[in-house]
């Protein structure tokens, strides 16, 4: 019975297997089949669909032609469009400027030191065609701004304390008077130079903190020859030039912060650094300018710039107490030493002079240089001692510059300048005086053509017919003389001439004047100290030195001192006395007239005596009349 129910059971277990694959094998036919049908079906579709793009395919070439077509002519347009602004930018680029600086140190004879700083920045840039400039980099915007405003072609001012002695110094690199001295060309297109120069002076006055708004008509000139343009354009029609100093400007650390804010690095960087008033105005000589002009940037001058020349010169006395002379270095002179240069200079260097000690015979330089430079200066090859302050190397391992000049001789002769001139007054009393102006050459064969400029003010009332011109006791004929007579309390007197010096002599120029009694209100505060008249100055054209058979000319200016004049002065005590004097008579005379017309008089009795009061007392306490 068991075995039979175990058969049976296999038997229904082979039956089950069988249907199960029966049944597998059927599905899987089904599905291949309807796989097939599917791919044909998509077969027929994609063939379909081929012959439909076929059909298609010349239309949707044309569209994407059309459409490429369109983009290109888009993009060409775009170009076109964009096109001009790019030529715009090429032909109109930014202006370039340069910034550059430069120490030049020389030992003088005496045994002082001479130091010219120069800060020189170019521009590339044109005011004088009328275009507006919003941007500036390196160059000051405040004289940019002047320069456009005011229609400026040329702008040269300087800050002198103290007279360069010739004797002693020899010729400066760059001479300026004693006090305040502006001149100015201006442009063509100028109409009204006299209210352009006044508005001029007083914008100047602010910026650098000076006197120059007491620049007016009386102490202004017009020269006809003696001041040319230094810039472009060497002919120039001299109604547009003005000319005026102030020989009693004091120079104080007022002038110099506003010079140096115009520096592109201030005093924080580069030689700028050194600038310290401390040093600079305990000094026997300090001197600083700004000159504006235009010039070529190349020699057929087809483009031009502007060049901005900040100079400050300084000369430290011997027996200045703290610096001796067997000794001079940076940090001596200046209080400082140099750490590096002015970023924005593309050239920073220093100079020392060493043309007259070649061997290092009379004094020492160190840090010692390998690097020498020749140049002409004042028609005289100097060879100088280069120390370039872009080049790490400079500064060596401690970062610092203090360059060191240790003297070795003694002091030297007295110099033999070739030009220079003198001037005093003479005569007594205060009617009347004479005007002497010297000027020396020291040439043992050459004589010079100089060209003499006299400004003197009006309160000095020239006797013309009295000019006399002598040399080596002679009559020396002006082979060309422009007087411009002065009007009271309008203009100066102002006087040109071109006179021949011969070689070794001296030659005097003598005018007699008479002094004006002036009001009361034009008197200086101490008017005792005297009167500022200005300077005279003559230039020259010199020949230098002759380089491989050429020879060349350069120009030098020389001026004199300014001169002291008394006149005829009030004593201005006497109001103060007059005054006293007056209030006491009028306290005295008219106070007691007053006090006799006003008081009112009355009669009083006389009081009664001690006895005769008791006596009525007891009389009236008697009931008895008084006595």
């Amino acid at each position: 019975m068991a075995a039979h129910r175990c058969s049976l059971s296999a038997l229904l277990l082979i039956i089950c297997s069988l249907l199960v694959f029966i049944v597998a094998d059927s599905e899987k036919a089904t599905l291949t089949g309807d796989h097939h049908a599917t791919a044909v079906d998509n077969l027929q579709t994609v063939t379909e669909t081929e012959e439909g793009a076929a059909a298609e395919e010349p239309a949707v070439e044309e569209e994407r032609r059309w459409e490429e077509t369109v983009v290109e002519e888009a993009t060409a347009d775009k170009e076109d469009t964009s096109a001009p602004e790019t030529v715009v930018q090429s032909s109109v680029p930014q202006p370039k400027d340069d910034f550059q600086e430069e120490l030049v140190i020389r030992p003088l004879h005496s045994g002082d030191i001479y130091a010219s700083f120069q800060f020189r920045t170019l521009w590339e840039t044109d005011f004088m065609r009328g275009n507006k400039v919003s941007h500036y980099r390196l160059f000051p915007k405040s004289l940019g701004q002047v320069i456009s405003k005011f229609s400026v072609r040329e702008l040269h001012i300087s800050f002198t304390q103290g007279y360069w002695r010739t004797m002693q110094w020899g010729q400066p690199f760059l001479p300026s008077p004693p006090g305040a001295e502006l001149w100015v060309w201006f442009q063509d297109s100028v109409t009204d130079v006299d209210g352009t120069w006044k508005e001029l002076t007083n914008v100047l006055s602010g910026i650098f903190c000076a006197s120059l708004n007491f620049i007016d008509s009386t102490n202004t000139v017009q020269p006809s020859a003696s001041f040319k343009p230094l810039g472009i354009g060497n002919v120039t029609d001299h109604r547009f030039l003005r000319y005026a100093t102030l020989p009693r400007e004091i120079v104080c650390t007022e002038n110099l912060t506003p010079w140096k804010k115009l520096l592109p690095c201030g005093s924080k960087a580069g030689l700028a650094v050194l600038l310290k008033s401390e040093k600079l105005f305990h000094s026997s000589f300090h001197s600083q300018a700004v000159h504006i002009r235009p010039v070529c940037q190349d020699w057929q001058c087809k483009t031009t710039s502007w060049e901005l020349r900040q100079t400050l010169n300084v000369v430290f006395d011997l027996h200045t107490p703290g610096q001796g002379k067997l000794e001079w270095s940076l940090f001596k002179m200046f209080s400082r030493t140099l750490t590096e240069a002015c970023p924005l200079a593309s050239s920073s260097k220093i100079y020392i002079d060493i043309t007259d000690d070649p061997q290092g015979e009379q004094f020492e330089v160190s840090p010692a240089t390998h690097l020498l430079s020749q140049a002409m200066v004042l028609g005289d090859r100097r060879t100088f001692s280069v120390y370039d302050l872009t080049q790490q190397i400079t500064f060596g391992t401690v970062r610092s510059l203090n360059l060191l000049i240790r003297w070795k001789s003694s002091e030297g002769d007295m110099l033999r300048p070739l030009l220079h001139a003198e001037r005093y007054v003479a005569g007594y009393g205060l009617q009347t005086g004479e005007i002497h102006t010297l000027m020396y050459n020291n040439h043992p064969y050459r004589s010079f053509p100089v060209l003499l400029l006299d400004s003197v003010p009006w309160y000095l009332r020239l006797y013309i017919h009295t000019l006399t011109v002598t040399s080596k006791g002679k009559d020396n004929k002006p082979s060309y003389i422009h007087y411009q007579p002065s009007k009271d309390r309008v203009r100066p007197h102002l006087l040109e001439m071109l006179v021949q010096l011969p070689p070794n002599s001296v030659t005097e120029v003598t005018v007699q004047f008479e002094r004006a009694l002036l009001k009361w209100t034009e008197y200086t505060p101490d008017p005792n100290h005297g009167f500022y008249v200005g300077y005279a100055a003559f230039r020259v054209v010199l020949k230098a030195v002759p380089i491989e058979k050429q020879e060349s000319s350069y120009f030098m200016r020389v001026y004199t001192e300014p001169l002291l004049v008394n006149l005829p002065t009030p004593d201005f005590s006497m109001p103060y006395n007059v005054i006293c004097l007056t209030c006491t008579v009028v306290a005295v005379g008219y106070g007691s007239l007053y006090n006799l017309l006003t008081r009112s008089f009355q009669i009083e009795e006389p009081s009664p005596g001690l006895a005769k009061r008791i006596a009525n007392i007891i009389r009236k306490m008697r009931g008895v009349p008084p006595l």
